[in-house]
């Protein structure tokens, strides 16, 4: 861990493993940069929190009541964006590290945004669809004060989708006495959401693929590739990098991963999903497990599940060329510090996934205008995008010598701190 220059503080509640991560990687970056101590010490901590209680009526009519998050990390750049997750591992400093990551991730890619995060401590599967839609709705009533177009706009995240997101509108809507579209993302088409949200973050993550493989020269004809994860983000880019004629050698859900050395018929597998609810069972192929899944030899090895899958315990027993992060913190920092030794670069998740908070952009943009885009518009847009942050990070890394990860926040903080100098401390 890098030392950092600070006055004595009291340990904030956020101050967990996933935080104390997020911080170590602004540290690193901090030394290296020479970025003014106040100024590094006002970046280490979120803006804002709040936890709240969620009483929900269940279906039995007993009422249950869980947590909620909902934590800005920055607002130099514009209102805090940032996802909403559903999951048992919620807490504070999940929730904090990840609004952190999306600030320097909305910096990076040039958006008008700083970054949140949000979540409830919850087991969605265990719910009906009337005890989401009360959850979400009764979480949205009690952080209401937070959200709005000019303030914070939420999107899906683990457990969440476009169906959650119009719960969130419709409550808002109504305490506000109008509708207001814009006040989340990733929302349905027939409501305001835009064409391409769903399989942005996808889209990116295959295109961040496509360019690493070509900046670092791989020869493989074709390349070949391993995904952990096969919700939306791992389906799709397991979809599209098939499409261009990739090998997908192994995919894996929660339940675990099938394997075929020639390659997997991933039009057929997504088929098979569908029916079965899971990857398991898939003709032509070979069961492995999620952890083995991440040692088997490729070129791109994409983690698109959970956060830290990649660690000390099993960085060495990797054997792939190149790491694209599919999935929020999968790669711990003694992991990617060693992986860089190993000379496997690591494309960031702050660039490799910010599809998703791209098109949100977009679909924020033509909600306050009313002026909706085709798919073709929003695809060629986000390429764009997308294009020119790979070619700044993949720069910077060469001119320095700055592992990817380091130079995608080095251009994001730099970005922050420039606007931050330029507003000053009020009063």
């Amino acid at each position: 861990m890098v030392a950092v220059q600070s006055v004595e503080r009291p340990t904030m509640e956020c101050e967990t493993e996933h935080f104390l991560m997020a911080q170590r990687q602004l540290d690193e970056i901090a030394l290296e940069m020479g970025l003014d101590h106040e100024l590094h010490e006002r970046l280490r901590y979120p803006k804002r929190a709040l936890i709240v209680t969620v009483p929900v009526r269940m279906d039995d009519g007993t009422v249950r009541s869980f947590t909620g998050y909902r934590v800005h990390h920055d607002t130099t750049l514009g209102p805090a964006k940032g996802g909403l997750r559903y999951h048992p591992g919620v807490n504070l400093g999940e929730v904090s590290c990840l609004a952190m990551l999306m600030t320097w991730k909305c910096a990076l890619m040039g958006l008008p945004y700083g970054g949140a995060k949000g979540g409830i401590r919850v087991e969605p599967w265990k719910m009906s669809p009337g005890e989401l839609e009360r959850l979400t709705r009764r979480y949205t009533s009690e952080i209401i004060n937070l959200l709005g177009p000019d303030k914070d706009i939420p999107a899906p995240d683990m457990y969440t989708n476009e169906q959650t997101m119009a719960w969130i509108m419709d409550t808002y809507s109504i305490n506000v006495g109008h509708t207001v579209p814009s006040v989340v993302t990733g929302k349905p088409v027939s409501i305001g959401g835009s064409y391409g949200r769903t399989e942005a973050t996808g889209r990116g993550v295959a295109f961040c693929a496509k360019r690493a493989v070509e900046h670092y020269e791989i020869k493989s004809k074709p390349p070949t590739c391993v995904i952990q994860g096969f919700g939306n983000v791992g389906a799709v880019t397991a979809k599209l990098l098939h499409e261009a004629g990739w090998k997908v050698l192994a995919v894996s859900d929660v339940f675990g991963g099938v394997f075929n050395k020639d390659g997997l018929d991933i039009p057929r597998l997504q088929a098979y999903v569908t029916e079965m609810g899971k990857v398991e069972g898939f003709t032509g192929s070979k069961k492995v497990s999620n952890s083995d899944l991440l040692e088997l030899e490729c070129d791109v090895l994409i983690p698109a599940a959970l956060g830290n899958q990649i660690t000390r315990a099993n960085v060495d027993d990797l054997r792939c060329k190149i790491v694209v992060e599919g999935a929020n913190g999968p790669t711990d920092p003694e992991a990617d510090l060693r992986l860089h030794e190993k000379g496997i670069p690591v494309v960031p998740d702050i660039l490799a996934n910010a599809g998703g908070v791209t098109v949100s952009y977009f679909e924020w943009v033509q909600g306050m205008m009313h002026l909706f885009w085709t798919e073709d518009e929003v695809n060629s847009r986000l390429e764009q995008i997308m294009g020119r942050a790979c070619d700044q990070v993949f720069e910077v890394s060469t001119k320095t010598g700055l592992r990817p990860r380091m130079a995608a926040l080095r251009i994001g903080v730099s970005k922050l701190a420039e606007a931050k100098k330029l507003r000053g401390l009020y009063p």
